[in-house]
């Protein structure tokens, strides 16, 4: 499922970098709820990472603080990504591998090399557990109804090529 790009770039372009801090912590912690990147996470603990949306002129600061992460006032950071929008929504997503948008110098990696790479690691890894996630938040009755219908709605859905 491709994302319309052209409102998503506007909002991206419009609103200030620690309204998409803010907006993307939270939605980052509630994904993470379930999932085996939370309990990695506390390997970045006290890192400040920086997002750049190079085609959007943003660069809002998350930190990695308890386990969470969280909007961290702008400026210093110690490692940052960044790439066109498109990009890094298929980093996310994992629409595409890291290596391979890394290689292709379609994002770029600054800072300390120790953090860039705990962070690499990391979204590597990453794998999305739907019953997982719905479980942590439902609990397992309602969790694992409401995973039936995320797979059901997602079986659905077109598959888009990338690349």
């Amino acid at each position: 499922m491709k994302l319309p790009l052209p409102p998503l770039a506007f909002l991206v372009r419009t609103l200030p970098d620690p309204f998409h801090a803010e907006a993307l912590s939270r939605l980052a912690n509630h994904l993470m709820k379930g999932q085996e990147i939370a309990r990695r996470l506390d390997e970045l603990d006290g890192r400040r990472i920086c997002v750049a949306v190079t085609d959007a002129a943003r660069a809002p600061v998350f930190r990695v603080h308890a386990g969470r992460i969280e909007r961290a006032p702008e400026g210093d950071w110690d490692v940052r990504i960044g790439g066109r929008l498109e990009d890094l929504i298929a980093l996310a997503s994992r629409a595409e591998d890291p290596d391979t948008l890394f290689f292709q110098r379609r994002l770029t990696l600054e800072g300390d090399t120790a953090t860039g790479l705990l962070l690499k690691n990391l979204l590597d890894a990453l794998d999305f557990d739907v019953d997982a996630h719905c479980n942590a938040v439902l609990g397992p009755q309602a969790g694992r109804w409401a995973a039936g219908v995320a797979r059901a709605v997602f079986a659905r859905l077109p598959r888009t090529q990338t690349g």
